[in-house]
């Protein structure tokens, strides 16, 4: 069970990597609290600060990966998972479109554009 928390924990520093990078940085080493993701949050929030919206997400991304090494599967690693993901959408859609973030879930701008888009096409 440890490789998945471990691959988990990792897909969730890779998208956070990615945003620091696409802002001319290089990603930290350091780690906050024993995690490298709350540190790369860190980073990556400085300037930004609706990019504070995802934080709660990186903690229970750290908290889950701890349950795992307890628990060994079931509900810890399903919603690790599932955190994961919010992250990966949450930072992919904010480098794609400016000021998606002002909430963790403010997916609201991109529906807008696509509602208008189809709207004009058809």
């Amino acid at each position: 069970m440890s490789a998945a928390r471990g691959t988990l924990l990792a897909r969730a520093e890779a998208v956070l990597e990615e945003w620091v990078r696409a802002r001319g940085e290089t990603p930290t080493q350091d780690t906050v609290e024993t995690f490298r993701l709350l540190a790369l949050h860190r980073q990556g929030a400085r300037g930004v600060p609706s990019f504070n919206a995802c934080r709660e997400t990186c903690r229970e991304i750290a908290y889950h990966y701890n349950l795992l090494e307890e628990s060994g599967d079931g509900k810890p690693r399903l919603m690790m998972e599932m955190l994961v993901r919010h992250l990966e959408l949450f930072v992919r859609g904010k480098m794609e479109v400016e000021g998606l973030g002002d909430f963790c879930c403010a997916s609201r701008p991109v529906r807008e554009k696509s509602l208008l888009e189809e709207r004009t096409d058809g």
